[in-house]
Order: structure tokens, then C-alpha cells, then sequence
């Protein structure tokens, strides 16, 4: 090692030390706050999502805006907040969500024509005829998995508190062979 190599090391460590400095003052602000990774576990939202896909969580859409109906939504379990869940938004604060076989209909108040879902993208096979009436609060989310067989979701645990919504999927990055931008949002009116 030269004198100059010698001299040169500590101002490298300290560039090192300052470098890995500004990468967490920046890094863990955005982890933090605005975006941070999701493994999608277990087969309630199939084909939407597989089990073990990878996504983005866009955690700062939601601070400015409401949920639309038909996004994908990441939230915590409203029974253990340590746990996530990701479902699809089907009804909206003061709708009455009324499930009659595999029909939804949505009812949003009187003299207000009411909406029938558009679930053309769902297997019929991973649905099955039930019966229900769910009527939200002023700051509560109907949320539903696409595979209805497999799915815990509002129909089990009741409707999903506005406070427990963490964001939306904003981009599936594993498997490549599936990338997309807002993966799995659809139109559920026609």
C-alpha cells in the first residue's frame, strides 16, 4: 500500500458512512410512507393474483383520496391488525351491499338507481350462491377476494374500517412474466 493509498482510506470510509447515511434518509422516509413491498400468501384472490406474487403498495393515494370500487386493496385484518390482507373493493361508505346467489347488487340510497356488479372477470367455478345484506358505515369498505371459495373477507368478518386500509396495489413486480401497473383493477359497472 502507497503513502497515498493510506491517506485516502479514511476520507473512503467516511464517504461510505455518508453515502449509507443519505440512502436510509431517503430510503426509509418512502418505506415508510409512501410505497413499500407485498408478498401476496395464500389463493383468496386467484387468477387475479398467485400466491407468492410480488408487489408495490402505493400507501400515499389513500391519505389524498377514497378507494374506488373494483381496486385492489392492501389492509389489516381488521381481527389481528399484525396481519395483511389484499381484496377487492365492492362497496363503498353508506352503500348497502345485498348478495343474492351470485349476483351483487349495490344500493346507495333512495330514489338512487341501484348497481348490479359486473363480475364477468371471475371464475364462476370459485363462486358460490350465498345470501346476505351488509349495510356500510359513513368510513367502512365492502372487500371481497375474486376466488370467493377460498376468500375471508367482509362476508365473514363484516365491513373493513377506513383507518385499517394501508393502499392500493400500484405495481406486481414477480413473477415478470405478469408485470403490470395497477395489476387486477377492473370495472365493476357496466
Amino acid at each position: 500500500m502507497t503513502r497515498m493509498e493510506a491517506e485516502r482510506s479514511p476520507e473512503s470510509v467516511n464517504d461510505l458512512i455518508k453515502f449509507a447515511l443519505i440512502a436510509l434518509l431517503i430510503v426509509i422516509p418512502i418505506r415508510l410512507f409512501v410505497a413499500q413491498p407485498f408478498i401476496v400468501r395464500g389463493a383468496s384472490m386467484e387468477p387475479t393474483f398467485d400466491n407468492g406474487e410480488y408487489l408495490i403498495v402505493d400507501q400515499l393515494s389513500y391519505r389524498f383520496e377514497t378507494p374506488e370500487r373494483g381496486e385492489v386493496v392492501i389492509f389489516r385484518y381488521p381481527k389481528n391488525p399484525t396481519v395483511f390482507f389484499i381484496k377487492r373493493v365492492i362497496g363503498l361508505p353508506g352503500e348497502t351491499v345485498e348478495i343474492t346467489g351470485k349476483r351483487i347488487t349495490i344500493r346507495r340510497g333512495v330514489g338512487v338507481e341501484p348497481i348490479v356488479l359486473d363480475q364477468s372477470f371471475i371464475d364462476p367455478e370459485r363462486m358460490s350462491s350465498e345470501y346476505g345484506v351488509y349495510a356500510l358505515g359513513d368510513d367502512e369498505y365492502f372487500v371481497m377476494g375474486d376466488n370467493r371459495l377460498e376468500s375471508s373477507d367482509s362476508r365473514t368478518w363484516g365491513p373493513l374500517p377506513k383507518e385499517d386500509l394501508i393502499g392500493r396495489a400500484i405495481v406486481r413486480l414477480f413473477p415478470p412474466t405478469r408485470f403490470g401497473i395497477y395489476p387486477g383493477e377492473v370495472s365493476l359497472t357496466h
